[in-house]
């Protein structure tokens, strides 16, 4: 029983690590962001110039939502109940789909920037 604890309990901290990645991760995109972007529209820079500071920010994104999946399955992995189960099921199908069309959004943001590249 003395095992079982510690393993219940080092998973809660090795989660909680994790999701502080997680945060840590979506803070410092949100903050390179700003910054990039604050710089550039005061100066009323043009798209191509905007699109790599989106880029790196759904980089960060991706990264952050990534972390907190991970951190999720280790929470989930001691024992779990159905209902664990469950919610574990409905976060990664939503993480899932958000991390599908925020890549999916960076790949139409290469892909311009490329032909913008070729088109020059």
């Amino acid at each position: 029983m003395v095992l079982e604890e510690f393993v219940h309990r080092l998973a809660e901290y090795i989660a909680l690590v994790i999701n502080l990645l997680a945060i840590l991760a979506i803070a410092i995109g949100a903050v390179q962001s700003a910054v990039g972007l604050s710089g550039l529209l005061l100066f009323k820079a043009d798209e191509a110039k905007l699109m790599p500071v989106w880029m790196s920010f759904g980089r960060w994104l991706v990264a952050g939502l990534s972390f907190q999946l991970a951190a999720d399955i280790v929470e989930t992995s001691i024992a779990p109940s159905w209902a664990d189960i469950g919610k574990l099921a409905a976060i990664a199908a939503i993480r899932t789909f958000l991390n599908y069309f925020l890549d999916r959004d960076m790949e139409g943001l290469r892909e311009r920037e490329k032909a913008k590249a070729e088109a020059i």
